[in-house]
C-alpha cells in the first residue's frame, strides 16, 4: 500500500503581502485553504506544517494537522530555498512516524484556488507513471518562442528561446507553460538522496489559469478574493 506524506511548508515573513499566511481569506486564514484541502482528498497518511512562525503553527494545530515543524533560522531567510526546507520537513516527519513514504506531495499555501480534485489527479497522474517528480503549472499566456524577451550584457534583448526561422505559427512550437507553485510531488526513494525539483523525468499536471494565482502580491490576493467570492456564489445557484 503506498503511503504519502503532505508536507505544507509556509513562512512567516512577507514583504510584499504582510502576514499572508494568517491573513483572513474568504472567512478563514489563508494556510487554512490548503490544509483543509489536503485533509479532504484523502490521499495522505501525514500531513504536516512546517513555519518559523508561532501563529502559523497554531493555526495548523487548530486545523488538527499530524504534526506542526518549526522551522530553524537558516531556512526562514529571504534568501533560503523552498527545497531545502521541504526536504527537510521529510526527514523529520519520517523520523517522527519513525517510517518512511513512498510518495511525497508539497501543496503550496498560497495556491489556494486549486480544487481537491486537482489534487487527487495529480497524485494519480504521477503515481501511474514512474516519473521521479512533479510540477503542476498553466498554459503559458506568453511564448518563450515569440512574446518573452531576455535581455543580454551589453542591454539589448532577445527572444528567450531561439526559433526556427520556417516556424511562424505559435502552434507549430513546444507547448510552454506557467508553474504554479500549486502542487509538487516527488518518489521519495529519488528526492532523499536527490531533493531537487526537475529531473530528466519530471511530468507536469496542467491546471487551468483560473486556479493557478500564487499570492504574492496585494493584486493577488485581491483576485483571488473575488474569485474565491464568484466560486462560492456559482456553487450556490
Amino acid at each position: 500500500m503506498t503511503r504519502r506524506l503532505c508536507t505544507i511548508c509556509a513562512r512567516g515573513g512577507s514583504k510584499r503581502v504582510p502576514n499572508k499566511n494568517t491573513r483572513l481569506l474568504a472567512g478563514k486564514p489563508l494556510i487554512g485553504h490548503t490544509i483543509e484541502q489536503a485533509q479532504a482528498s484523502k490521499l495522505f497518511d501525514t500531513i504536516i506544517v512546517d513555519s518559523d512562525s508561532d501563529a502559523i503553527l497554531d493555526i495548523a494545530r487548530d486545523y488538527k494537522v499530524d504534526h506542526v515543524l518549526n522551522r530553524p533560522a537558516e531556512l526562514a531567510s529571504d534568501t533560503a530555498g523552498k527545497i531545502p526546507v521541504i526536504h527537510r520537513a521529510y526527514l523529520e516527519t519520517v523520523r517522527l512516524d519513525g517510517e518512511d513514504f513512498d510518495t511525497h506531495v508539497d501543496l503550496d499555501a498560497t495556491s489556494p484556488l486549486r480544487l481537491i480534485d486537482d489534487i487527487r489527479a495529480a497524485v494519480d497522474l504521477f503515481e501511474s507513471g514512474t516519473a521521479s517528480s512533479l510540477i503542476s503549472g498553466s498554459i503559458s499566456r506568453r511564448s518563450p518562442y515569440f512574446n518573452l524577451v531576455e535581455e543580454r550584457s551589453d542591454g539589448t534583448v532577445a527572444l528567450s528561446k531561439s526559433i526556427k526561422e520556417d516556424i511562424v505559427r505559435g502552434q507549430d512550437v513546444p507547448k510552454s507553460y506557467d508553474m504554479n507553485a500549486s502542487i509538487y510531488a516527488w518518489r521519495t526513494d529519488v528526492f532523499k538522496s536527490d531533493p531537487r525539483v526537475f529531473y530528466g523525468d519530471t511530468i507536469i499536471y496542467v491546471m487551468p489559469e483560473d486556479r493557478s494565482i500564487d499570492i504574492d502580491t496585494e493584486l493577488d490576493f485581491e483576485f483571488v478574493s473575488f474569485l474565491l467570492a464568484r466560486r462560492k456564489d456559482q456553487a450556490s445557484r
